[in-house]
């Protein structure tokens, strides 16, 4: 089981109210409601091994580089050296060190990589894992791991993690017509304006689907705009023509890294606390007692 980090944590702060506070006042909704969402995914679905994958560069600067737009509406601070600083509510960029914390003394895998995204730690442990894989995300970008013959799926959150979309070929065939490779094809072609994704102006998703059912993929499509005998509409010609600078390096941006160098890490889900201590500590020092108590329960 590989864990999109920061989108269960962005979610688990908006969805547990900010009254959930440490003994000082601090708010420890994000981080309360991790282990929460954490114990309920141990307790269901009984993982062998679990890694909290995690963004040690949010905005890539080689993605920046192909498309400058790419997640540019979110930079609160730009950095000449190092990643620039993500736009996040004042009462979450608090909680993240508490949640590294936290799962160092659990003994949960947090595992990161220099100029990589979460995505792409991810996209590189499902590509090596040899058994069945479950991504837990609320990002629809890592539908493009889907893969029915090698058991690989997405659990989308609907409400909480109580509530999982299980999103395998099946699901994305009948949502948009497409398999997990052909889901790159249809995201950058739709575009995405939560990443500054441009997309082909005029081409939505339906259009999307559509054409890619028509041209089997990126490729075909192009090589339909060059062919005066296919049904490309003119306006599909002309938008498609004009975006083709956009089209030769979009791929890049939107597939996930398969092959990023990782550290040594263990998976292996823990039956018992890394460092009690310390885990003692935190939960005393933030208020987080019920919450351990939970995750504890659910690795036993």
């Amino acid at each position: 089981m590989l864990l999109d980090t920061a989108s269960l944590y962005f979610r688990a702060y908006f969805g547990v109210p900010d009254s959930v506070r440490a003994p000082d006042g601090t708010p420890v909704n994000a981080v309360r409601g991790l282990m929460d969402f954490i114990a309920r995914l141990v307790q269901d679905h009984r993982p062998d091994d679990l890694v909290a994958c995690w963004d040690d560069d949010w905005r890539p600067q080689w993605r920046v580089d192909l498309i400058p737009s790419y997640k540019a509406h979110r930079v609160a601070e730009p950095r000449p050296q190092g990643p620039d600083v993500e736009e996040t509510p004042d009462t979450l960029d608090p909680q993240v060190p508490v949640i590294r914390e936290v799962l160092a003394a659990v003994g949960i895998a947090r595992v990161g990589a220099d100029g990589y995204e979460a995505d792409d730690v991810i996209g590189t442990l499902t590509a090596r894992a040899e058994g069945p894989v479950d991504i837990v995300t609320g990002d629809r970008d890592l539908f493009q791991l889907v893969d029915d013959a090698r058991a690989r799926r997405v659990l989308y959150p609907l409400k909480g993690v109580g509530t999982l979309q299980v999103t395998d070929e099946a699901w994305l065939r009948e949502r948009y017509g497409v398999d997990g490779p052909g889901y790159v094809d249809l995201a950058l072609l739709r575009g995405d304006p939560s990443d500054g994704l441009p997309g082909v102006p005029g081409i939505g998703e339906k259009t999307a689907a559509k054409l890619l059912d028509a041209y089997g993929d990126l490729d075909g499509i192009m090589t339909a705009v060059d062919d005066r005998t296919s049904k490309l509409t003119p306006s599909q010609r002309k938008r498609l023509d004009e975006a083709r600078a956009y089209v030769a390096v979009a791929p890049r941006v939107v597939r996930v890294a398969s092959d990023v160098p990782l550290p040594a890490f263990d998976p292996a889900l823990p039956r018992t606390p890394r460092d009690p201590a310390a885990l003692e500590e935190l939960a005393k020092r933030w208020g987080l007692g019920g919450a351990v108590v939970r995750l504890l329960s659910a690795l036993e």
